[in-house]
């Protein structure tokens, strides 16, 4: 039987988190175990899900490293590297899920794919009003969200959207999952992606160069993100650069990926 984990990037948003495991606790089908993958936030984030993982009848584990700016694709390394599930789930902190989120996934797995979902934005003036009121269900009328078509869950839509094996410009890294065996084959994320953007569009690429064909969940396998102000962007230059080279050279492996964590995991 397939094993699943819902792997959970984050760092130093602890009103937004509690909010993502709120919306884990009413999800209809549930992952066999949570990665936290923690870019180096305070004491304040670990205490959290500390009492977090008191709530919930499956595992919890919490994957920190040093806050040394943004290293989110070494943190996502270490925290699958460590997982023994085959297939992972992967969204970011600030992102809240629709009830059938996992079940969503879960039902559109196949060999040779991952998939992609939707994201519904939540506007930025009610922000405040989203955590402070708790509120973790939305639909198409709801006045906190934009983009209001994509709350639409209909599963019997979803299923006239068929794999495709080219990157989709919809691909977003806060909603995607794939095989754990895939993300191996491959090394992981690239670790030499540091600073903010292009290393969840990179290991799509790379996906893609090694065969993958890919998915999109739409009517389905929904989240809400919760605005934000936007992440420096000081090292995308040379992000963008490590991208192209992939998508020129139809790089595969990352060198600098995933297997120095297997070694130790």
């Amino acid at each position: 039987m397939m094993k699943t984990s819902l792997l959970i990037a984050t760092y130093n948003w602890v009103e937004a988190l509690q909010l993502v495991f709120k919306s884990i606790q009413n999800q209809t089908q549930l992952p066999d175990e949570i990665l936290i993958a923690d870019d180096g936030s305070t004491e304040e984030t670990k205490q959290l899900i500390s009492h977090l993982a008191e709530q919930m009848n499956i595992p919890v584990r919490h994957f920190w490293q040093e806050d040394k700016g943004f290293r989110k694709a070494k943190i996502l390394n270490k925290a699958i590297a460590a997982s023994h599930s085959d297939y992972i789930i992967q969204i970011d902190g600030d992102c809240i899920l629709h009830k059938n989120f996992i079940k969503d996934h879960i039902a559109n797995v196949s060999n040779g794919l991952y998939l992609y979902g939707a994201r519904v934005n939540v506007l930025p003036q009610y922000v405040s009003d989203v955590l402070e009121e708790e509120l973790i269900e939305f639909n198409i009328f709801s006045k906190e969200i934009k983009n209001k078509n994509r709350t639409l869950h209909m599963p019997f839509l979803a299923r006239l959207y068929k794999p495709h094996t080219e990157i989709s410009k919809k691909f977003r890294g806060c909603n995607v999952s794939f095989w754990r065996k895939d993300f191996i084959a491959v090394n992981g994320y690239n670790e030499s992606f540091e600073g903010w953007g292009r290393e969840d569009s990179e290991l799509a690429l790379r996906f893609h160069n090694y065969g993958l064909s890919a998915q999109r969940l739409k009517f389905a396998g929904i989240v809400y993100h919760i605005f934000h102000t936007e992440k420096s962007k000081h090292h995308l230059d040379v992000n963008n650069e490590m991208e192209i080279n992939t998508l020129k050279n139809k790089i595969v492996w990352a060198s600098n990926g995933i297997d120095k964590h297997l070694k130790t995991s």
